[in-house]
């Protein structure tokens, strides 16, 4: 049952009057929390996307969810009161999920949100990004048997594109093909196209990179494996506390 696909409607014969206790239930019949679990590990980005940091629900209500940290993480950044954000994860039919929310409460070890709003859900399966490090190797364009690898190190992927570090220097708008090497899985190779470039410190280059348009075949593994790492990483996290 999705989000919006829940109606409750009273066909007694007899009119009674709306209790305080009946409103309640009406009140709760569209919650964009229905779909999300306490512990369930959520990513936090600003409005440009851009990742802030991740952590776990640990309460919820109607119209409000609640963060703390996850397990070995140090403190959160404090957000400005009523500041925007997106928050992505993974819903309980294992499908991308972004929610957009404001700030209701800031603090380092917990970040409340209200104003909760389905931003998109399985039909743009493209905007969830997973931060993950990872070895990433980049190709030049033309290197169509893959035989000169750069080394890099992966920031963050979802089924749009990536984010990754490199020692080395490419230029935007430029066409590479992209191996990632997530955990026990086998390479994923992608052509993309840098969108942008930053040096983040002296010799260590910051590039986005959107993929070419994926298959259902190449957007149904990637969703998956996106999923099996953030499950090994929660399970991880669970068996250190």
């Amino acid at each position: 049952m999705g989000f919006f696909s829940y109606f409750f409607s009273n066909e007694d014969e007899d009119d009674e009057e709306v209790t305080p206790e009946t409103e309640d239930q009406e009140s709760e019949e569209y919650s964009p929390t229905d779909e999300l679990f306490d512990g369930m590990r959520l990513d936090v980005t600003n409005k440009q996307g851009e990742p802030l940091f991740s952590g776990r629900i640990a309460s919820r209500t109607h119209d409000t969810l609640t963060l703390d940290r996850l397990p070995g993480d140090l403190s959160f950044p404090i957000l400005p009161i009523n500041s925007e954000l997106n928050i992505n994860g993974f819903d309980k039919k294992l499908l991308p999920i972004c929610l957009s929310a404001t700030v209701q409460q800031s603090s380092r070890i917990i970040l409340v949100l209200k104003d909760l709003a389905i931003e998109n859900h399985a039909e743009n399966r493209s905007t969830f990004r997973l931060p993950y490090n990872a070895p990433v190797s980049l190709y030049r364009a033309d290197d169509e048997r893959l035989r000169n690898p750069e080394p890099c190190r992966l920031i963050n992927v979802s089924t749009g594109g990536c984010c990754l570090e490199s020692e080395y220097i490419h230029v935007e708008n430029e066409v590479v093909r992209v191996s990632l090497e997530l955990t026990e899985y086998a390479p994923l190779t992608y052509l993309g196209q840098i969108t942008r470039g930053e040096e983040r410190t002296p010799g260590i280059f910051r590039y986005g990179i959107l993929f070419a348009q994926l298959t259902e075949q190449e957007i149904s593994l990637l969703n998956r494996t996106m999923f099996n790492l953030q499950v090994s990483i929660k399970g991880t996290h669970q068996r250190t506390e």
